[in-house]
């Protein structure tokens, strides 16, 4: 394991440049810090939406793994050119996805963000994550990312969608669907 922090300010950063996980000092506002900022950001919504979620539970389970996943994801983005995220972690949220939607209801109208609180939470997650999508996107312009990490985003948000469904019928709710004649 690397070194402890012992002390957390460092006052390295008052001037508006951060450390990169390989020494490298950029601004605060890189690409870079965006996409891994935001994958954090991520990262605590889902811890939010684990607050509401049945500690014993399979989804449970999910989304620890899925923080995991992302921790490594952001570690992997404060060090330019190393990876750590692999096409495994895509195929395991894919059989995740998979097999929650399995016993949901075919979709006719689209949904809005609602219903039970865990499930708007999940909608939550989920819009923040198309946000880290769109900001690793973004920094794959000028820098090459590991295809993986822009593949897990992509699954998750999809993950996510299927969450908050399943959430909300697990709790005896219905899906708010868009009245398109309002």
């Amino acid at each position: 394991m690397g070194h402890r922090l012992s002390k957390i300010y460092t006052r390295t950063g008052d001037a508006g440049s951060t450390g990169l996980g390989d020494g490298n000092r950029v601004d605060k506002d890189h690409p870079r810090v965006e996409a891994f900022g935001t994958v954090d950001e991520l990262n605590s919504q889902i811890g939010l939406l684990l607050t509401e979620i049945d500690p014993a539970s399979e989804v449970a389970g999910d989304l620890t793994a899925i923080q995991h996943d992302l921790f490594d994801l952001g570690g992997e983005l404060s060090i330019p050119d190393h990876r750590s995220m692999e096409a495994k972690q895509v195929e395991h949220l894919e059989a995740r996805l998979d097999a929650l939607n399995a016993d949901l209801p075919y979709l006719k109208e689209f949904i809005l963000p609602g219903g039970c609180r865990a499930a708007a939470l999940a909608h939550v997650a989920r819009t923040v994550c198309r946000r880290a999508e769109r900001r690793l996107f973004s920094l794959s312009r000028d820098e090459t990312l590991n295809p993986a990490a822009l593949q897990y985003l992509n699954r998750l948000s999809d993950y996510l969608f299927v969450l908050a469904r399943h959430l909300n019928r697990a709790t005896g709710r219905d899906d708010v669907l868009w009245d398109r004649s309002r």
